[in-house]
């Protein structure tokens, strides 16, 4: 949980490897963290003046990663350090000063004040203690804030060495006194121009979160998460794997990493050996993936805490039924195709000019309806002249939604006036095909 509150508060990662243990369990977690948090990436690779240091062969852990040391070609920078002997650590400052140079990070300290909740606590002699990350405006005392569940005015904040500050620009941490209750780490914090307001606020957020726990959400299907993607909010499927032994884990990524078309794509976040556990279920409630399993068996702390987060977690004994469903889903995925269906036709009869709005078609309905939030064509003479939005509908002086066949109106259309004797109007809407 920690691994993922810190990759989603932050800029830039890195990624700290022993160069002699190598890559282990805890460094692919933070990887997949970081990769989910869609943060550049930057290696120390620490411990380089023990005798046993093996800085290639972690190298070669890395790049099979998919973390391509930049001396090897790759496009990750890799920094020899020793945190005891504090050796390379200027380099790997400049690294971060390189990444973010290259990546444009930019704040603005005249912005509005916003940044992330790192840990809070309630202290018996200070109250609550919030350590807070600015990372957009200046935070400064007197400031009113909102954290979740928690507001109230800044009355001081201290730094990271505990000394006293007035204000807090990007970047910084930040322990701030004031708040009403104690926020939840990962909270995101913003300023309210009043207590009135941060109040409000708070009153509506807990009034939502007693009804979530009236109705407790549950895990979500795969249909179900993938029509949320059917909105174009994006093109690639997160998931973590867990398989048996080492030897499925190879093929089961390789073939799930080969699914996808029309730029819709499988991103492996985490795949490892073993049963599902609930740091997978974190993980894929921070990245928004679901859990595939084989041939392994899911903790029930962990089904649990899938449930409570509305993680899906499938598990399946046959390799190729894992693969299949992914791909439908995948599939799924893809954006759904419209077909347009002409519901009506028009007739203008008159052309009324209207004070203020523009000409106005008098028209009769001639086949089907005319809908008012349908779409419209005007044809002279069996070319187009124009298409656009249907901009008013009336039958006699009322607007109406619709007007069917049979019956005379008035319509307008956003962008056009030119309407003559003899057009005709015809109504449409786009439908999905099957």
């Amino acid at each position: 949980a920690m691994r993922a509150r810190g990759a989603q508060a932050t800029d830039i990662a890195i990624l700290v490897v022993a160069a002699d243990d190598g890559v282990m369990p805890q460094t692919r977690e933070a990887l997949a963290h970081a990769k989910a948090a869609r943060v550049p990436i930057i290696v120390a690779l620490n411990k380089i003046d023990k005798p046993n240091a093996s800085p290639d062969r972690v190298k070669q852990q890395l790049a099979e990663l998919g973390l391509s040391p930049d001396d090897w070609g790759g496009n990750t920078l890799i920094v020899p350090v020793s945190a005891k002997q504090k050796i390379g650590i200027e380099d790997l400052l400049e690294a971060v000063l390189l990444t973010a140079d290259e990546t444009k990070i930019l704040a603005n300290p005249n912005g509005h004040p916003a940044g992330t909740v790192v840990e809070a606590e309630l202290d018996k002699a200070k109250g609550v203690v919030t350590t807070l990350l600015v990372q957009n405006g200046t935070l400064r005392v007197g400031d009113v804030i909102v954290a979740g569940s928690a507001s109230g005015r800044v009355r001081a904040m201290f730094d990271d060495h505990g000394q006293p500050v007035a204000e807090a620009l990007p970047s910084a941490p930040v322990a701030v006194m004031g708040l009403s209750d104690v926020p939840h780490a990962g909270d995101i914090f913003t300023t309210v121009v009043s207590d009135r307001q941060a109040r409000a606020i708070v009153a509506e957020r807990k009034d939502a979160a007693k009804e979530a726990a009236v109705k407790p959400q549950k895990a979500m299907s795969l249909d179900q998460i993938f029509a949320k993607f059917q909105a174009g909010e994006t093109k690639e499927l997160p998931l973590i794997v867990k398989t048996d032994v080492q030897g499925s884990l190879e093929p089961i990524v390789t073939s799930l990493e080969k699914l996808g078309a029309d730029g819709l794509k499988v991103t492996i976040l985490y795949a490892e050996a073993g049963n599902v556990t609930e740091n997978d279920v974190l993980l894929a409630s921070a990245s928004k993936a679901i859990v595939v399993g084989f041939s392994v068996q899911a903790d029930s702390s962990a089904m649990r805490l899938a449930e409570s987060e509305g993680v899906s977690i499938r598990l399946y004994d046959v390799i190729y039924r894992l693969t299949d469903d992914v791909d439908k889903a995948l599939r799924g995925l893809l954006p759904p195709e419209y077909k347009e269906v002409t519901i009506g036709k028009a007739e203008v009869r008159q052309v009324f000019r209207i004070p203020k709005v523009g000409n106005i078609a008098g028209s009769y309905v001639r086949e089907g309806e005319l809908r008012r939030n349908a779409k419209a064509r005007v044809w002279r003479g069996g070319q187009m002249l124009f298409e656009g939005e249907v901009a008013s509908l009336k039958h006699e002086k009322d607007d109406v939604r619709e007007v069917r066949q049979g019956f005379e109106c008035g319509i307008g259309v956003n962008g056009f006036d030119s309407f003559k004797p003899g057009d005709v109007i015809e109504f449409y809407v786009k439908e999905r095909a099957e």
